[in-house]
């Protein structure tokens, strides 16, 4: 058999079990030549086995650059496991970056929800804040209406109030005059009230003691009077009338007012008057009231008081 050195060569570099089924064919035909052998049979298969160990080469090459790309098929398969594996776990990071992002979204949303409420809350409040701020605006153009015709009226008002003052100025002027004619109208009637009264006490020291013989039994020692009494140091009540008689040889002290019209407290100061000095004349005392008029209420009252009333009609 003939077996070249770069056949051996070639047949290490097979796989395994592709070199034993070649080293099992090499054996087929050494038992084949060693059977029938003949130069044409020999040159055919030398032809043979030389094609076959051009095969064995080419397989041989095949297996290197199969091997070659199979280790770099490996490789790549190795990166792409890696790049595998990191894009899964880059993918891991991205799902929880995108639960993330989903649940963040869904915040979002719902604060985006909650900001449209606000927004509509808001375009309301608004809507309602222009509606109010155009009635204000109506109303403060009303005011402003309103108040231009105060200020007319005011400067009317002033005009008046001027007019007015000038009047109250000429007014006063005429009162202050007035006043001073009143004082001198009271004066003047104070006079003739005194005078009056004066010629109703006159009247009556004339024509009492008569009237108190008649009514009472009195008789009247001397005059009646118009008097001071001094209640106190240097403090004095008048009387208009006073005086003294003798009733059945008792002393009665006789005592007066005289008033042109008689009236209720009339007879109450009188009453307080006759307490005060009832000390100074402890002799049973008469009590009366000369007037012109008096009404049928106080003459009951001075009745109930113990008084008598004298009219001056009935000085006759």
């Amino acid at each position: 058999m003939i077996v070249t050195t770069s056949l051996l060569e070639e047949i290490a570099k097979l796989d395994p079990p592709l070199r034993t089924a070649f080293i099992e064919i090499m054996k087929g035909i050494e038992k084949a030549i060693g059977d029938v052998v003949t130069r044409r049979d020999f040159l055919e298969l030398s032809e043979r086995v030389n094609r076959i160990a051009k095969a064995v080469e080419e397989l041989a090459e095949a297996q290197i650059k199969s091997e070659e790309r199979l280790s770099k098929v490996e490789k790549a398969l190795k990166e792409l496991a890696e790049a595998q594996k990191k894009t899964e776990e880059r993918l891991n990071r991205l799902e929880e970056v995108v639960t993330e992002l989903a649940e963040a979204q869904k915040k979002t949303e719902e604060r985006l929800n909650r900001l449209e409420e606000v927004v509509t809350e808001l375009a309301e409040a608004q809507k309602k804040t222009e509606e109010r701020l155009n009635r204000l605006e109506e109303v403060v153009t009303e005011l402003a209406e309103a108040q231009k015709k105060t200020e007319e009226r005011l400067n009317r008002l002033e005009e008046v109030v001027t007019e007015l003052a000038e009047a109250q100025k000429k007014t006063e002027e005429r009162l202050n005059k007035l006043i001073e004619e009143h004082i001198k109208t009271r004066e003047q009637v104070g006079s003739l009230a005194h005078t009056v009264g004066y010629f109703l006490e006159n009247e009556a020291y004339k024509y009492l003691p008569k009237l108190l013989m008649k009514d009472f039994g009195i008789t009247v020692e001397g005059s009646l009077i118009r008097d001071y009494i001094e209640v106190s140091p240097n403090k004095y009540e008048e009387i208009n009338i006073i005086g003294k008689g003798r009733k059945n040889g008792n002393e009665v002290i006789i005592l007066g007012e005289a008033k042109t019209q008689l009236k209720k407290s009339h007879i109450d100061k009188f009453i307080s008057l006759v307490k005060k000095i009832e000390k100074f004349y402890p002799s049973d005392k008469i009590l009366i009231f000369v007037t012109h008029q008096t009404s049928p209420l106080v003459r009951d009252y001075a009745n109930k008081k113990g008084v008598k009333i004298y009219f001056s009609y009935q000085f006759v």
